[in-house]
């Protein structure tokens, strides 16, 4: 029903004269004026959340070698782990992950002037992360977290029994969540003395901002235009660095 009905709202939508138009654009933009405030304010409300400090070392494998979750930060204060989808059996990383990835090379540079570094992690092996990596023309920080217990820890990977039993805890409640790994962010603060605090972590729809593209998607008139696939984002497929 919801696809007819956005098919039928696209084929018969309402024409009006510019002076009609301009009214109800003004009219509309009063809503999203109160959504950017209420977000705004929501931002704040996140920032405020308390902090949980970090006791496990975590030492990840990288291009550099191995590296301490201390030492992911950089020089920076701030850091921003993507929970990249990307089992050890797999020979290439999830394709939906892949989208939000495909957001990350651009914005590194900015965040960077703004004492915050970011970085993806996965369970895959780091050959296979660097492989899948060259293949898809991503330059960000991509690290392999197999040896350690970060996963785990932070909602991003589950064991089989969990998977088959239907109940892991993910997204802060028990629940199905299909698949060994799932997708989240997750942010660290480290202080002056070199202590490292986990101050936020989102999964699922909580990560729908990051992805610019449905964003711009939400622009147009047909929006997402999901309803007529099997699953959300079905029409996700790999690329390489030359959009093939």
């Amino acid at each position: 029903m919801a696809t007819q009905a956005k098919t039928s709202s696209i084929a018969n939508h309402p024409v009006v004269s510019h002076r009609d138009w301009l009214s109800a654009r003004t009219a509309f933009l009063a809503k999203e004026k109160e959504f950017t405030r209420l977000r705004d304010e929501l931002s704040r409300e996140r920032q405020q959340l308390p902090w949980e400090k970090v006791e496990k070392r975590y030492v990840f494998d990288g291009p550099n070698g191995k590296e301490t979750l201390a030492d992911l930060f950089e020089k920076r204060s701030q850091l921003i782990v993507y929970h990249f989808m990307f089992t050890p059996e797999w020979n290439e990383g999830c394709p939906h992950c892949s989208f939000w990835a495909d957001n990350f090379n651009g914005i590194i540079a900015h965040l960077n002037q703004r004492d915050v570094t970011m970085v993806a992690i996965s369970r895959a092996p780091l050959s296979k992360l660097e492989a899948f990596k060259k293949r898809m023309g991503w330059t960000f920080k991509w690290f392999s977290s197999d040896d350690t217990d970060f996963n785990y820890d932070y909602q991003a990977s589950f064991k089989p029994d969990e998977v088959k039993r239907k109940s892991a805890f993910y997204n802060y409640r028990q629940t199905d969540v299909g698949h060994v790994d799932r997708e989240g962010t997750s942010v660290f603060y480290k202080d002056a003395k070199g202590d490292i605090f986990h101050t936020y972590s989102a999964y699922a729809r909580g990560i729908d901002m990051m992805n610019t593209a449905y964003h711009y998607l939400d622009l147009v008139p047909k929006g997402r235009d999901e309803d007529k696939l099997e699953f959300t984002q079905a029409w996700v497929r790999h690329h390489d660095k030359y959009g093939r």
